[in-house]
């Protein structure tokens, strides 16, 4: 291995995550009769109806819970589904624990190899995988690795370090026989959909990272290519990294992918 890494786990203990709700303001209504104060600032054909709905998915008082006490740990080596109905807070979830929500209220610990976590630090050995694969039309595979190896590698390591690093990760996610193959425009020319997701992978990759969370590697893919991105993904994880993916309605050779899987379902509230 070019560059070494430190593998990593991550414990995470009663996170619960709220956003505000301004625009429900509860004294509008009635409580002791059905009828409705009808209000245009609630967006909804029937304000009462609105906020008895709010209510049910977790509003509290202004603000509206999306996460309730969720408790689990991903490991190293382990490849970990994130799975639920549609609604039930999955990539929700993996934003809180990557530290990508800035916004809302953030309850319960998180905790990296037993060290409560710091997201400056995290920051540097963790990668996010976007469901939505945004890349440089202009620029080959190997120039657009070669980019991010560039960007996000401490300035510590040398070119010739940084080059053979890339090397390694196109072999890891096959993408060796495409390095000088454009990326070109989604649904126009370049890179196919299956091609790109692990373009998006491999971007991420090249910064070295302990823990990388995915947010539906395999949507919008057929079984084949699904299969080849899957195939890439145990690549990574057998090099000892913690890998979490959401993943929406998996067929059965995807699920088997996965070692273990953690199921989310959607909080019932009274």
């Amino acid at each position: 291995m070019v560059l070494p890494f430190q593998p990593l786990s991550m414990c995470f203990r009663d996170i619960s995550y709220y956003v505000d709700v301004p625009m429900v303001n509860q004294q509008q209504f009635n409580s002791s009769s059905n009828e409705c104060n009808c209000s245009t600032e609630i967006p909804y054909h029937c304000p009462k109806l609105f906020l008895q709905e709010l209510k049910q998915q977790g509003l509290v008082g202004d603000k509206l819970q999306l996460l309730v006490n969720v408790t689990g740990a991903f490991r190293p080596g382990v490849l970990t589904a994130l799975i639920g109905v549609s609604g039930a807070g999955k990539t929700t979830l993996m934003d809180v624990l990557s530290g990508r929500k800035t916004g809302g209220h953030i309850e319960g610990s998180i905790y990296i190899s037993g060290h409560p976590k710091k997201q400056e630090t995290f920051a540097r050995v963790s990668g996010y995988c976007e469901q939505n694969d945004v890349h440089s039309p202009c620029l080959t595979v190997h120039e657009s690795l070669l980019f991010s190896a560039w960007l996000r590698l401490s300035s510590q390591v040398d070119v010739k370090t940084q080059k053979a690093f890339v090397e390694e990760v196109m072999e890891l996610v096959e993408l060796t026989p495409l390095r000088r193959a454009l990326v070109g425009i989604p649904g126009v020319d370049g890179l196919s959909t299956e091609q790109r997701k692990r373009l998006t992978i491999a971007v991420e990759l090249v910064a070295n990272p302990s823990i990388v969370f995915m947010d539906e590697p395999t949507s919008g893919l057929d079984a084949r290519s699904a299969a080849i991105v899957m195939r890439t993904v145990r690549n990574i994880v057998d090099t000892g990294r913690t890998i979490v993916c959401t993943i929406h309605q998996p067929s059965i050779d995807i699920f088997e992918s996965f070692d273990e899987v953690f199921i989310l379902n959607v909080a019932q509230y009274t």
